[in-house]
């Protein structure tokens, strides 16, 4: 099996391989930290094509959604730059995120860039609760079956015989904390003195990549 199985405060979760987290029981596909990104200033907006970050993770997007066929699409914040970023970017890649909501319930929560662009429509909050779990940006220590993103987790692992660095979610008892979805600098933020304070010291590591991966969380 490519995914990796758990349970977190009642609710059967799925980590999928590239990224996403997926609810079958209430067909919610997750999502964190698209990073939708302006297009790059040395490409013509109108030369029919995406820009590259932006083409790679709605590639990605849509894969996941025509595997799953989800009903909801949580995306945890931090889904666009700025919110000038929808303006700006390639039409074609705009026209394709239009196509992946059309008739779907898709929530935007609000992340440390704020909301994300009203125009483009869906509903925009600060949180989501679908009993039994709470979806937000940024974990709250206090909480309990929580889904939240922001830290972009990234994690040590050996790969023939070589110790490598990958994108991760983290999983505990309490909460499962998402990598982030869309493309980001090989230097992104790992935070790991703050995510081992929230994560117990049993949790779990789950590599992204060609399946996901179990491994024992070490930061």
């Amino acid at each position: 099996m490519r995914s990796y199985e758990f349970t977190l405060n009642g609710a059967r979760l799925s980590a999928l391989p590239s990224g996403a987290l997926w609810w079958a029981e209430t067909g919610v596909l997750c999502v964190s930290d698209l990073h939708f990104r302006r297009p790059s200033r040395h490409r013509h907006r109108d030369n029919g094509q995406p820009d590259g970050e932006n083409a790679t993770t709605l590639a990605r997007l849509e894969r996941d959604i025509l595997k799953r066929n989800p009903q909801t699409i949580v995306c945890l914040g931090d889904s666009f730059g700025d919110l000038e970023t929808l303006d700006e970017m390639d039409e074609t890649a705009h026209r394709w995120l239009n196509c992946l909501m059309a008739g779907r319930i898709w929530i935007w929560i609000s992340g440390s860039n704020r909301a994300g662009p009203v125009e483009l429509g869906g509903t925009h909050l600060a949180r989501y609760r679908l009993e039994p779990l709470t979806f937000r940006h940024a974990p709250d220590p206090d909480a309990k079956g929580e889904i939240a993103g922001s830290h972009h987790p990234r994690c040590w692992f050996q790969s023939h015989g070589e110790r490598r660095r990958g994108a991760c979610f983290l999983v505990d008892e309490r909460r499962v904390i998402l990598p982030a979805y869309g493309v980001f600098p090989a230097d992104a933020r790992n935070d790991g003195p703050i995510l081992a304070e929230l994560m117990d010291r049993h949790a779990m590591a789950v590599l992204t990549g060609r399946r996901a991966r179990p491994v024992p969380m070490r930061l």
